[in-house]
């Protein structure tokens, strides 16, 4: 992932911001990870559902995280919003010049656009200013809310796997390709 940034993106548009999370969203960032409807359908071992303390996550985000081989962004809508959600880059293939991305958001964000925003401004950035030439994306069958934000970011579902995510039996998940 290192070789992939010099530093922390800072991306934002007219109408959302994807940038670092702060000790300031800790609060914020705590409720979110206990919202069991937000992880419904993701894998149950993402990085900031690893610690218990929203400001343990904030601290090894950049650090532990980052040398794990994934970059979390806050997504906050408008410029100055608060924070709302998070997209992620994991999974990066350096010779391949692939990586995965994926994104979750705040209930109270469903249904307005935020995460067809954030996912199209993260994946425009990977693929506009870095070596990056093939994106991918996992998304739950059953989430069709999902495969609609990735079908209106460009992305094409190519293919049904059963993946472990970490729940008693393996998902079919849709893989998709940008």
């Amino acid at each position: 992932m290192k070789d992939l940034f010099d530093s922390i993106p800072d991306l934002s548009d007219d109408t959302i911001a994807l940038r670092r999370i702060t000790p300031g969203d800790a609060q914020l960032l705590g409720e979110f990870i206990r919202d069991d409807s937000i992880y419904r359908y993701l894998p149950t071992f993402l990085f900031e559902r690893k610690f218990d303390d929203p400001v343990t996550v904030i601290e090894r985000l950049y650090t532990q995280g980052f040398e794990e081989g994934s970059l979390l962004l806050g997504v906050y809508p408008g410029a100055y919003g608060r924070f709302a959600g998070i997209v992620e880059i994991y999974g990066c293939k350096e010779s391949m010049h692939k990586v995965c991305i994926g994104y979750r958001l705040a209930p109270s964000m469903w249904g307005k656009g935020y995460a067809t925003r954030a996912a199209g401004l993260l994946s425009d950035y990977l693929l506009e200013n870095t070596h990056i030439e093939i994106i991918t994306a996992s998304s739950m069958v059953e989430n069709t809310a999902s495969a609609r934000v990735l079908e209106k970011c460009g992305f094409t579902a190519v293919t049904t796997a059963l993946e472990d995510w970490g729940f008693p039996e393996p998902v079919t998940a849709y893989k998709w390709f940008k």
